[in-house]
């Protein structure tokens, strides 16, 4: 008996019509002038609506070559719902408007065995957006490959737990197979954020936020989880899928299969050069292995 979590933000956040969409992603790939790799082992990328935040994600989906991937894991921080550990779907299917992408049951069933990961209601599953804004891209760039997805929904970890969930995860990186797509926006700026960090030597307030990102991605390239986690703490920068980002930083670290992190596409929402504005910062960047 299928269980189904439906593309409950197709017809908001992206267009629910197919060949629309459809055309919409292979215009973004195609731009984004990237050609698919075999050694892309992995992706951050954003999840903001499509007019937002499309483009820019297609330069790190536009890397995957689909020819030698089994399954792709999903890292999505949580908006809605609070927990302290990290979650994984009931349902057997995640609809897109490009076609079902089916759950892989037998790795499911492999994680919930370790007693760390609870079970997200189907609610909890289709009210966040974070894992659902890469589904179409990976429905579209593996069409006629018979992959299979493993979401795990990141709550609010203690860097103990990031660390513990990046060693669980780390065996499935050793298996070339596998594929990861990290979900992140970066630096949400703007008193509706809460956030007005303004370092005035970078010049106009968007050309700050650039610095301050781009300090974030030059650390998260470094692949170091605890220089990052200290940047966090000392600027407090609105990265929404921080703590994804450390459980794919811990998982490379403790794996045997090495892969080196490039932030291949930055964008803005908007310049912010007032104190009244406000902006949201996507990054798009690649794990290839290196060995």
């Amino acid at each position: 008996m299928a269980r189904v979590r439906r593309a409950s933000h197709a017809g908001s956040w992206y267009t629910d019509n197919a060949f629309k969409l459809e055309e919409e992603l292979d215009g973004w790939l195609k731009a984004s002038g990237v050609t698919k790799s075999a050694g892309v082992r992995g992706v951050i990328a954003p999840h903001a609506g499509y007019s937002y935040s499309g483009r820019c994600a297609a330069y790190a989906f536009a890397n995957i070559d689909p020819e030698n991937i089994a399954r792709v894991f999903l890292l999505g921080p949580s908006h809605h719902y609070y927990t302290p550990r990290c979650a994984l779907t009931r349902t057997t299917v995640y609809k897109t408007p490009l076609g079902d992408l089916p759950i892989d049951l037998e790795v499911n069933e492999e994680l919930k065995a370790t007693g760390k990961f609870e079970l997200m209601d189907v609610q909890v599953d289709e009210a966040e957006h974070s894992m659902e804004m890469h589904l179409p891209y990976l429905a579209k760039v593996f069409h006629g490959w018979p992959v299979k997805i493993v979401p795990i929904l990141v709550g609010a970890l203690n860097a103990e737990n990031e660390a513990m969930y990046g060693q669980i995860l780390a065996k499935y990186a050793d298996d070339p197979k596998n594929f990861f797509s990290v979900s992140s926006d970066f630096c949400h700026w703007g008193s509706r954020f809460n956030y007005l960090h303004y370092d005035k030597k970078y010049g106009a307030i968007y050309k700050s936020i650039e610095a301050l990102d781009k300090m974030g991605m030059d650390i998260i390239e470094t692949g170091d989880p605890n220089v990052f986690k200290e940047y966090l703490l000392e600027f407090e920068n609105t990265i929404c899928g921080r703590h994804p980002i450390s459980v794919f930083l811990h998982m490379l670290k403790h794996s045997s299969a090495k892969m080196k992190i490039s932030f291949v596409r930055y964008e803005q929402s908007s310049q912010c050069r007032s104190m009244r504005d406000s902006s949201v910062s996507y990054g798009s960047a690649t794990a290839r292995a290196t060995d």
